[in-house]
């Protein structure tokens, strides 16, 4: 099988006692994880999701045990921010051709092409900035923009070592077989591996947050006034850094849909429900169900209410 991983649903992934995981990005590590803690909330459903990922000389494996240790949600504060550059420097004063790649794509490109999405996949985008990153760079005698180094800042691509992959990969094959077999007790439940300061690795014991949005049975508890409307709370949402919500999500309680982001037709037909008092919908310390690129449970309490 070849394609996106959320091309499968609950039925395909419940036939996998055990889910290894090469992905490569947080969004779909996001995804597969709440796919696989709702399929371990079904009845008789134990799945273990073991995950590897590598950065340049650094990599980490873990083995998920849904309900017992934390789930990929719980350590999303764990995870490396991209790499960024003060607006300052990039506009008056580079000093890197990352500079000059980051002004030509961030500033020079949305002032010449203000409709136009820049695609880091297009080879004409990126030789364009190529060759607006390399003029800027000989102003200021600055040397090494290439096409490669351009498409790695523009889609923050690390190098990828192969030592670090191999350490990681066999990290994950060793865990996949102790839980097949049997043979041995399986890491409990995390390991960093730091070859950027010399061969060592170690390993501890990651655990769950209370409040984790996908693996704790209250999920996010947030305080509202009853009075103030679902809208409200959504902006609410999207500003909470750690919920990493990227645009407006779709919300339902329970089997009622509160408000659908797409497509079209749905979005106009529930767009009215976003002006809606929390109360006239809901009880508090009721839970919705909040989806952006995966589902997040947050339970509202209203603010003096008596629990």
């Amino acid at each position: 099988y070849f394609g996106k991983i959320q091309d499968k649903d609950d039925e395909y992934y419940s036939e996998f006692p055990i889910v290894v995981c090469g992905l490569d990005s947080v969004e779909a590590r996001r995804w597969i994880n709440a796919m696989l803690f709702r399929i371990s909330e079904m009845p008789q459903q134990q799945v273990f999701m073991i995950d590897g990922g590598t950065e340049g000389f650094k990599g980490q494996a873990r083995v998920i045990t849904f309900k017992k240790s934390a789930c990929y949600e719980c350590s999303l504060g764990m995870t490396t921010a991209p790499v960024t550059f003060p607006m300052c420097t990039i506009a008056n004063t580079p000093r890197l051709p990352e500079h000059c790649i980051e002004w030509a794509s961030v500033l020079h490109w949305p002032k010449e092409f203000p409709n136009k999405k820049l695609d880091g996949d297009d080879p004409e985008h990126i030789k364009w900035l190529v060759e607006q990153a390399s003029a800027r760079a000989k102003e200021f005698n600055i040397t090494g923009v290439t096409y490669t180094l351009t498409q790695g800042v523009v889609k923050n691509i690390i190098p990828a070592i192969a030592s670090t992959n191999a350490i990681v990969a066999a990290a994950c094959a060793n865990e996949a077989f102790k839980l097949a077999t049997g043979s041995a007790l399986a890491m409990e439940n995390y390991m960093q591996y730091t070859g950027d300061v010399g061969v060592h690795t170690f390993t501890f014991g990651l655990g769950k947050i209370d409040n984790c949005a996908v693996c704790s049975v209250e999920g996010v508890v947030v305080e509202a006034k009853a009075e103030s409307t679902l809208g409200e709370l959504v902006e609410r949402l999207k500003k909470m850094e750690f919920l990493q919500i990227k645009q407006t999500p779709s919300v339902s309680i329970g089997d009622r849909t509160l408000y659908m982001r797409a497509p079209p037709v749905l979005e106009s037909q529930t767009r009215p429900n976003l002006d809606a008092r929390l109360d006239s919908f809901m009880s508090s310390c009721e839970y919705l169900s909040v989806i952006d690129s995966v589902e997040l449970k947050v339970t509202v309490k209203f603010a003096d209410a008596e629990v």
